[in-house]
C-alpha cells in the first residue's frame, strides 16, 4: 500500500499537524507492514513557481501544442509531483491555518499537480476524477475555532471545505477530516487536551484506514470529527495556528 504524506508546515517537529500526521502514520505502520510512505513536504521540495512558463506549458499540454525548452522543464517537474498522487492508494495530508485559509505553499503545491486529464477531467460541462484514491485522512489545525456571533463565524470557513472538495473532485473516494480546534490557545492546557482527542481521534481510524473496500464507500462529514470545540474562541491568534 502506497501512502502519500503532505505535510504544509514549515515548523518540523513543533508542528502540530506534522506531529498528528506522523502518529498516525506510525500506527498505520505498526498495524501494516507493506506500507510504503512517500513524504512530500511543500516547504523541502522546492516547488517551482506557478509562473508564465509552468502556465504556458499547462495550455500547450492541454491543447498539444509544442513546449519552449523553459516550459518543457518546468512541465518535466510538474509530471513528477503528478506522478506522486498518481501513485498514492492512500493520501494523508495535515495543515495548519493560516490567516482563515491555507498555507500558500500547500495552495502552489495544488496549483501545480491540478492539472487537467491529468488528475481530473473537463469537458467544458462537468468535471471528473482521474485519481483512485480510495481512502484518505486530512488533519487541519487551527489556533482558535469558528464560533457564530464571532468575527470569524463558521460561513467563513476557506480551509477545510476548499481542500475537501478539491480531494475529491481528483479522486479520493472516501475521506475523513479531523479538525483540532484551539490546537494553539491561552490556556496551553485546553489546547494540550484538544491535541490528544485528535490523536486518539486519528488512532480510532487505522482499522478503517487501511482496510480495503471494492467499494466507494460514503465519505464524512468533516464536522463529525471536530475536536476541541466546545473551547473558547482565541481571537488573537487571528486564524494561525501551529
Amino acid at each position: 500500500m502506497k501512502l502519500l504524506d503532505i505535510q504544509s508546515s514549515p515548523r518540523g517537529e513543533s508542528s502540530d499537524s506534522i506531529t498528528l500526521t506522523t502518529s498516525f502514520i506510525e500506527a498505520c505502520e505498526s498495524a501494516s507492514a507493506s506500507i510504503v510512505v512517500d513524504t512530500l513536504n511543500v516547504w523541502h521540495e522546492e516547488l517551482p513557481e506557478f509562473d508564465h512558463e509552468a502556465i504556458g506549458a499547462k495550455y500547450k499540454a492541454v491543447k498539444h501544442e509544442t513546449m519552449t525548452e523553459a516550459e518543457s522543464n518546468v512541465w518535466e517537474r510538474i509530471q513528477s509531483l503528478i506522478q506522486r498522487f498518481q501513485n498514492a492508494d492512500r493520501i494523508v495530508l495535515g495543515t495548519p491555518m493560516w490567516n482563515f485559509g491555507l498555507p500558500y505553499k500547500l495552495k502552489q503545491l495544488i496549483d501545480l499537480v491540478a492539472q487537467r486529464n491529468y488528475l481530473f477531467t473537463y469537458d467544458g460541462k462537468q468535471y471528473g476524477p482521474l485519481l483512485n484514491v480510495e481512502k484518505a485522512i486530512v488533519v487541519y489545525t487551527r489556533g482558535s475555532r469558528y464560533l457564530e456571533g464571532t468575527p470569524i463565524p463558521p460561513s467563513f470557513d476557506h480551509q477545510a471545505p476548499y481542500l475537501d472538495f478539491w480531494l475529491r473532485l481528483i479522486g479520493v473516494r472516501d475521506l475523513r477530516s479531523v479538525i483540532v480546534d484551539n490546537a494553539w490557545n491561552r490556556d496551553r492546557q485546553e489546547s494540550e487536551v484538544s491535541l490528544a482527542n485528535g490523536k486518539a481521534t486519528l488512532e480510532g481510524l487505522v482499522e478503517w484506514f487501511l482496510t480495503t473496500s471494492n467499494k466507494a464507500a460514503a465519505t464524512c462529514n468533516a464536522s463529525d470529527l471536530r475536536i476541541g470545540g466546545t473551547a473558547p474562541c482565541c481571537l488573537e491568534r487571528k486564524g494561525h495556528d501551529r
